[in-house]
């Protein structure tokens, strides 16, 4: 199956029936469609955004087992994600790879607590090629991290997780879950799911966003992966039903590499609220984050909060020589955790579940939400299992555990075209063939004209947001950045698209809002 837009539209033109049906195109909803597809069951998945959209490309972008939840006692949880973290470093290298981490100590009772907890870590991650912790003195510690203050620091602990780029994994999930015949769509919303006479869900009623056009669509397993919007799901299917998720709001802000400098991270494991802080290294830039604010409703481009930045910057500013400012930021964003908590009410987040859930409706809707991006193939395969025992598929065995994700075949590329894996020599062979795709789109950014050719041809991008956003991470790494790319990314959408200037322009104004947002303004233009 050839992963574009046109061909999947012409598929469900073409086949109504299904085995199966994924709502929810993040990493959930992607993990489930290769699993699905693998197995050799008829596969579609429709997701009413873009392919990670939502939380999933506004993670930490780690791929860990979960220090804090080993201090809280849920060693279940980080033994299975470490074990799903091993899987992901051998089956997606050119997206994932080992990260040092280093926790700094001020005291000798921390540093005795770190390195016995962390020999446990190392222990139950067993042989999974990340490297094993390690006590340091604080001449080493600032040797690792050059900008981390000095002030009262006597050690710190290092140790291994892994590092990755979620959007870009996203979609190599999708391209994989087509090379095994599944069919995926990215702005397709439903809007009601359809049912027999006895009650059971046999369908979905869903909208092409971009053409209009209403599709029916029938499969023997219908499965709600829509994160934060599960809920939205489960109403359609019993109106009357108590919610079963409660976001909660993680922000972060992006800065420049002289605030941490070096290659290895720091992790905070306890702040003045009890929330755990990160400042990684990621794409040229440190990322720092997260918070853990709870919230009562969810939307799909969610906003830090003002309390949410003035945590992190002043946070971050008791362990960083160079002190981060509001002017400092160059690219602020925040996701939801769609965390279970049935029959739940709480406002703190440490009380409710970070472990996925599976919850099968009267209907026959099977519903997964919490869960984290480490375990979304446990997460998948759960999910299909469960499918197989209540009769809905044929027992066929799970092969995720030993596939390649896609990108990951052949040698291991370095520099700027890494993140697409095998398929940046099919970039190179794009610029090689028409040299005016191998021109910068800006004099002061390396993006090539090639690479957005073939964002659109090859990963489904259909907006200038796709591209900026979640093929490339420009707005997340510099949204003034991506401002600047935006006019001639636009254009050049325009021309492989079919689109006219009024599509233009109404891109380029969609898209500011979006960067004012990321840039924690609101009212300047984007292109000067």
């Amino acid at each position: 199956m050839t992963f574009s837009r046109s061909a999947s539209i012409e598929e469900i033109e073409q086949n109504q029936e299904w085995d199966v049906i994924i709502i929810g195109g993040g990493a959930t909803g992607l993990g489930i469609a290769v699993d699905s597809a693998s197995r050799g069951y008829r596969t579609l998945l429709v997701e009413q955004s873009d392919f990670a959209k939502g939380t999933s490309s506004r993670s930490t972008k780690l791929v860990h087992g979960g220090v804090r939840y080993l201090a809280q006692g849920d060693i279940a949880l980080v033994y299975e994600a470490l074990h799903e973290r091993g899987l992901l470093l051998k089956n997606a290298p050119h997206l994932v790879h080992d990260q040092e981490f280093i926790i700094p100590c001020y005291d000798w009772k921390s540093i005795l607590m770190y390195v016995v907890g962390l020999k446990f870590y190392d222990l139950l991650a067993g042989r999974s090629g990340f490297r094993k912790s390690a006590f340091l003195s604080a001449e080493k510690v600032l040797n690792a991290i050059p900008g981390l203050s000095k002030n009262k620091l006597i050690g710190g602990v290092s140790y291994s997780d892994g590092q990755f780029d979620d959007s870009r994994l996203a979609i190599n999930l999708a391209q994989t879950a087509a090379k095994f015949d599944g069919v995926l769509l990215n702005y397709v919303k439903v809007n009601a799911l359809t049912k027999n006479s006895d009650g059971m869900v046999t369908g979905i009623d869903a909208k092409d966003l971009e053409t209009g056009k209403n599709y029916q669509l029938n499969a023997k397993t219908i499965i709600n992966a829509t994160g934060v919007f599960v809920d939205d799901i489960l109403k359609m299917d019993k109106p009357a039903g108590k919610p079963i998720v409660r976001p909660s709001q993680g922000a972060h802000i992006v800065l420049d590499q002289s605030f941490l400098k070096g290659n290895v991270a720091l992790m905070i494991p306890k702040t003045d609220d009890g929330r755990v802080l990160f400042a990684v290294p990621w794409h040229g830039k440190v990322l720092v984050g997260t918070t853990d604010t709870p919230l009562n409703e969810h939307s799909l481009e969610p906003k830090p909060l003002a309390e949410e930045i003035e945590f992190i910057l002043k946070t971050a500013g008791k362990y960083l020589v160079k002190k981060p400012t509001h002017a400092a930021i160059l690219s602020a964003f925040a996701g939801l955790r769609p965390l279970a908590a049935p029959g739940k009410d709480t406002n703190s987040t440490k009380e409710i579940s970070r472990s996925h859930k599976l919850i099968v409706s009267d209907s026959g809707l099977i519903t997964i939400t919490g869960g984290k991006w480490t375990t979304y193939r446990k997460m998948a395969k759960d999910t299909i299992d469960r499918a197989i025992a209540l009769g809905q598929q044929v027992k066929v065995k799970c092969i995720t555990d030993q596939i390649l994700i896609h990108g990951a075949e052949g040698v291991k590329e370095e520099g700027l075209f890494a993140i697409y894996g095998a398929d940046a020599t099919k970039i190179r062979k794009l610029m090689n063939g028409e040299p005016e795709l191998a021109k910068v789109l800006h004099p002061d950014y390396p993006m090539v004209k090639a690479e957005v050719v073939w964002m659109i041809r090859n990963e489904m991008a259909r907006t200038v947001e796709d591209v900026l956003a979640r093929r490339s991470r420009v707005l997340f790494l510099n949204a003034e950045g991506a401002g600047k790319l935006a006019p001639a990314v636009a254009t050049l959408m325009a021309e492989e698209l079919n689109r006219n200037e009024a599509w233009i322009s109404a891109q380029l104004g969609e898209f500011n809002v979006l960067v004012q947002q990321y840039l924690l303004k609101y009212d300047q233009k984007i292109g000067a």
